[in-house]
């Protein structure tokens, strides 16, 4: 299902559903230069010809990097050079592999990109760039910089470019409930749950309802053994439950009388 967020596979699965249907109408577009990052495609705008290579965007870097620093308050030096550091973390799987996961030197390019976007919008562009805000998603998601405040604050300008999508609000209020900011979650989810078609409306409550009491995963439940080691246990039947580590085989556990497992998030 669409609006399925049980569990942070699931979760993901979901923003690249949702997020990835835009980005390859969006971003796609944009990177192949026929979009409309700064009217006409980034390539077209910034590139001069000089082609898709990594070594092409590390000189787009440079050169907006220099303009930036003798012209800070140049709001499209700042744009453009957020823009040519997402171009050159997509550039090479030294940044990010085939399988979508950062690797440590493409964090650090995001941390750049990250500080770049930070600057643009610190000299309050009039209508920020939505297309490039719905990009930094991906910066400061889980799988990158795993800044959800950050999160929250690009899919905020995202959601108000396209109001209509019950998909990026549900995005919204998962980021917002990640970062702890609840009643922005709860806005969020009411509006994502109003958008959402009639028929996924309550599965979508009632999993944005569980995301709200567990933002980061599933709930952990631990118990102390009769050795007085404490391990992850998940519910069995008859009071009993199954610990699932630290043993290398699972087994089952018989909770202290009169306790509680504890809840670990």
């Amino acid at each position: 299902m669409l609006f399925d967020l049980r569990g942070r596979g699931r979760r993901r699965t979901v923003q690249v559903v949702y997020l990835g249907l835009a980005l390859l109408m969006g971003g796609s577009l944009i990177f192949l230069g026929v979009g409309t990052f700064g009217g006409g495609g980034f390539l077209n705008a910034v590139g001069n010809n000089e082609g898709s290579s990594g070594a092409s965007f590390s000189s787009q870097i440079k050169k907006y990097q220099k303009l930036t620093q003798e012209q800070p308050s140049n709001v499209s030096a700042w744009e453009n050079l957020t823009k040519a550091q997402l171009h050159q973390s997509s550039s090479s799987e030294a940044y990010v592999t085939r399988a979508g996961a950062v690797t440590s030197k493409g964090k650090e390019l995001y941390s750049q990109a990250a500080r770049s976007w930070n600057s643009y919008l610190a000299l309050n562009p009039t209508n920020p760039n939505a297309e490039l805000a719905q990009l930094m998603v991906s910066v400061f998601g889980e799988e990158g910089l795993n800044q959800p405040a950050e999160a929250v604050k690009v899919l905020q300008i995202v959601v108000a470019a396209r109001p209509e999508s019950a998909s990026l609000y549900a995005a919204l209020a998962e980021y917002a409930y990640k970062a702890h900011n609840v009643s922005l979650g709860n806005l969020a989810s009411e509006k994502a749950v109003s958008l959402a078609p009639v028929a996924e409306r309550p599965r979508l409550k009632i999993e944005l309802a569980e995301l709200k009491k567990h933002p980061n995963g599933q709930e952990t439940l631990t118990a102390t053994g009769p050795s007085g080691k404490t391990y992850a246990v998940k519910p069995g039947a008859n009071g009993n439950y199954t610990a699932t580590g630290p043993l290398t085989t699972p087994t089952t556990t018989q909770a202290p009388t009169g306790q509680s497992p504890k809840t670990k998030k």
